[in-house]
């Protein structure tokens, strides 16, 4: 069966729980003692609170509101479900980035008395700089509005207009009343103008589409496991990508190639992974790999950066200070960072750019971040796993920031070098000069094969100043020697004889790395 995550949010007393606790409750999804305790805590005078169903902790229950995140399970003949319940209070913001963070769909309610409020566009822009596709606006409490269409008409084109200038995917409207059952999982006879289906079966119907399958490989490390004298396996989830045994991949940051020997899961070696599944891969050779760690695949390597633009939502009480450190976790990997500049604060209400020079609580903004060492990531709109992001105060542990990796950052002269494990990540070989006792013919004849195999390769005359700097570059570097013993100072060469049948025997130093490549 399929799984949808999606995500409830809106303003404060707009029915977000009661809402999920009318779809657990209409749907089955509750067992019968949840619904007993649930009945026996209610104080509402009108039988069974469903809304209890989801607030469980005391201070939500006594205030009547939803303060952290909370998840429920369940499923229909035709799909499973994880919900993300969210706050509604602006302080509580950042909370609701987090439920929003892995959803596929969000549901926004907004009361239909009040209209579209502050918070809901608020919510309607996280959701959407968060990547999610599919958009559900459910305009509640219509049975205290007497189910007048002309108030949900005028809701939808007020909501619409937003989301429009937001750029979000077009919402589906669905009128309904939460605490009646009007609409949410049956269809409701007291609305016969809306033609549309209830909000259960859209749930069922909405697609879901994998296109994390679809996207270039992307394996971030997460544990390096040794089992035995021979079991070297590297244990993580796959963020992007389909994986076989054979498949050549990158590892990164060092840019080391190498192929797939076996994945290994609990159910036994598999014939291939795709993504979200989480694995356990072995690599052919013995290699430097360790946690923090991205294998990708080199038809499509990720970038690999230490500046990138990034957008923020600021989680902490104590405001952004450009230049401050923080702890960067990204994937597996958790570097110390700084933020150089902080771009512009962005208004939710206008969706304008302002000029800024910090970001407080539940601000959101867009800054330019740098790190003591490169991270290999995707934008976030291209790899929501790759492209995303968490800031930590290294004082007290706190998050305080979650964020979506615009693009890179032009930086400084450091920044701007490419460096030898770029080039090799590129290449799929290392730089190196092979002298090469033979004619101008003998040396092109062996160009020509290195170049149809993909080689980054050129023939350069006897000259080790220019050798050297075509080896940095990145490129195999063949001298003809014809007979001319190669100089003592250059650090890395191998002796390449060719032959009349152009047979080609390697003769390397015993300190020459990256010969037998050749």
């Amino acid at each position: 069966m399929e799984l949808l995550r999606f995500s409830t949010a809106g303003s404060v007393d707009d029915g977000k729980s009661t809402l999920i606790g009318r779809l657990l409750y209409d749907s089955r999804g509750a067992y019968d003692d949840q619904i007993a305790a649930v009945r026996q805590a209610s104080r509402n005078g009108h039988g069974i609170d469903l809304s209890l169903l989801t607030d469980g902790l005391r201070a939500e229950r006594e205030q009547g509101i939803t303060i952290d995140v909370a998840y429920r399970y369940f499923s229909t003949p035709r799909r499973k479900f994880i919900i993300a319940d969210t706050p509604g209070h602006e302080q509580y913001t950042r909370n609701m980035a987090t439920g929003a963070s892995t959803a596929s769909l969000a549901v926004i309610l907004v009361d239909a008395r009040r209209g579209v409020l502050q918070q809901s566009r608020r919510h309607a822009y996280i959701a959407h700089l968060l990547g999610i596709p599919e958009f559900v606006v459910a305009v509640n409490k219509m049975d205290l509005v007497d189910y007048r269409r002309e108030i949900f008409d005028a809701i939808r084109a007020e909501f619409t207009d937003f989301t429009s200038r937001l750029g979000a995917p077009a919402p589906r409207f669905i009128p309904l009343s939460a605490l009646c059952g009007d609409n949410v999982v049956e269809r409701s006879p007291r609305m016969p103008w809306y033609d549309g289906p209830p909000l259960l079966r859209y749930l069922e119907e909405v697609p879901v589409s994998n296109g994390a399958a679809a996207a270039a490989l992307r394996f971030p490390v997460q544990y390096a496991i040794r089992s035995g004298q021979d079991f070297r396996g590297y244990a993580g989830q796959l963020a992007s990508g389909i994986v076989r045994p054979g498949d050549e991949v990158v590892v990164l940051p060092s840019g080391q190639r190498t192929r797939i020997s076996s994945i290994v899961s609990r159910d036994g070696e598999l014939e291939a992974a795709v993504a979200p599944m989480s694995v356990t891969l072995t690599l052919a050779g013995h290699l430097d790999v360790s946690r923090g760690d991205m294998l990708a695949a080199p038809s499509g390597l990720p970038h690999l950066a230490r500046r990138f633009h990034a957008t923020l939502v600021w989680m902490s009480g104590r405001p952004l200070a450009p230049g401050r450190p923080y702890l960067l976790k990204h994937t597996a990997r958790q570097v110390r960072a700084t933020v150089r500049t902080v771009r512009h604060r962005v208004d939710v209400d206008t969706l304008h750019h302002h000029p800024a020079a910090s970001l407080a609580l539940n601000e959101i903004g867009a800054v330019t971040l740098e790190t003591v060492q490169p991270l290999a990531f995707d934008p976030y709109r291209s790899n929501r796993i790759t492209g995303s992001f968490i800031l930590i105060d290294p004082l007290t542990n706190a998050t305080a920031a979650a964020g979506m990796i615009d693009a890179p950052a032009p930086g400084d002269s450091h920044d701007l070098e490419v460096t030898p494990a770029e080039r090799t990540a590129r290449y799929g070989h290392p730089g190196t000069i092979v002298w090469l006792d033979g004619t101008l013919e003998a040396a092109r004849r062996v160009e020509r094969r290195l170049f149809d195999e993909g080689c980054a390769v050129c023939v350069l005359d006897p000259g080790p100043a220019a050798a050297a700097a075509a080896c940095d570059a990145g490129f195999i570097v063949l001298c003809p020697a014809q007979g001319i013993a190669p100089p003592p100072d250059l650090a890395a060469w191998s002796l390449v004889v060719a032959t009349e049948d152009q047979a080609l025997t390697i003769h390397e130093p015993p300190a020459l790395s990256g010969g037998d490549g050749i």
